[in-house]
């Protein structure tokens, strides 16, 4: 018989639509609206029917409040990219792998464009120069984006954004079933963050919550391998209250989902916005990991992507 599994075909097709919606730091409203519209056709069939918060005093992030919340789920919609600067020049958005070749897509007021990304060393001075080419000079300020070259097999996914349409996929299936709990679709977090201080601050004075879950994706390491679990971080470029996280590892032992811990030096997510907040907050980083980050090419193991569904489930039912 074969092995039940937790991701749908419906789910990863719907993850590959994810992952091509234009949506870089500072413009999530294409990715917010589609979100809005699945999710007022969709919620008749979840467990449990949320309050739903958008709108002009949200900004483009959206919050879903189920029940009597004790913890807050917190997923970022926005991705990397490029801004278009002066003449053919690029400047980053977030922190994207840049090497010649790769494609991107954007749109002006001329209409919508495909470009190559062109990467230059200056020959004396060995300083890097990221521009663009195409067959015509675009509006300044456009937004470049990685195209998206969807590929799937039986044991992974790979495409451009994984990170984070993955955690934003992993939380709509959260909410399927969810009774007691906020989910936060943020935004800017790529390029700095920007939402989560004034969500953060609503959730603390409305509904008296101080404990996070990050729903985001991290990386594969010397320590952290495709196919054994999603990760529990117990520090990156932050470090999390130890005994926070040693709860969030308890359920995760309680409900036999496998996971593998992490600990990096660096990185960072939704979450120091929570660890520089005035209310206190505890947080902790559950996701999958994935390869080649900050690439069209971003690679996670169909496992992980379901232990990350599952763990999510047991914790905060638990937490």
């Amino acid at each position: 018989m074969p092995k039940k599994t937790i991701l749908t075909a419906a789910d990863y097709s719907l993850l590959k639509t994810l992952c091509a919606i234009h949506a870089p730091s500072g413009n999530e409203v294409a990715l917010t609206q589609f979100l809005l519209a699945h999710i007022r056709q969709h919620r008749k069939n979840w467990k449990h029917q949320p309050k739903l918060l958008s709108g002009k005093n949200w900004q483009d992030a959206i919050v879903l409040v189920f029940g009597k919340p004790r913890t807050a789920v917190f997923t970022h919609l926005d991705s990397i990219g490029f801004t278009v600067r002066y003449g053919s020049q690029l400047v980053k958005i977030g922190g994207p792998q840049c090497y010649s070749g790769i494609r991107l897509l954007g749109e002006d007021s001329k209409g919508k464009i495909e470009a190559e990304l062109v990467v230059k060393a200056d020959k004396k001075t060995g300083a890097r120069e990221i521009m663009y080419k195409a067959n015509r000079e675009l509006d300044r300020g456009t937004e470049l984006v990685f195209k998206p070259n969807w590929r799937e097999d039986d044991a992974y996914i790979q495409c451009c954004y994984m990170d984070n349409r993955l955690g934003v996929l992993n939380a709509l299936k959260l909410a399927e079933t969810l009774k007691d709990g906020v989910i936060v679709f943020s935004t800017y977090e790529e390029h700095g963050g920007g939402s989560v201080s004034y969500i953060q601050n609503y959730l603390h004075k409305k509904y008296a919550i101080q404990q996070a879950l990050i729903s985001d994706i991290s990386w594969i390491s010397d320590g952290v391998h495709p196919g054994k679990g999603p990760v529990i971080s117990m520090r990156d470029s932050l470090i999390p209250r130890r005994s926070y996280v040693n709860r969030i590892i308890a359920i995760a032992n309680k409900s036999k989902v496998a996971y593998q811990l992490e600990v990096e030096g660096s990185g960072g997510s939704d979450a120091k916005e929570l660890q520089m907040a005035e209310h206190p907050w505890d947080w902790c980083f559950v996701g999958a990991a994935e390869q080649h980050v900050h690439t069209p090419d971003e690679k996670v193991h169909k496992q992980d992507a379901e232990g990350m569904v599952a763990l999510y489930k047991a914790l905060m039912a638990e937490l």
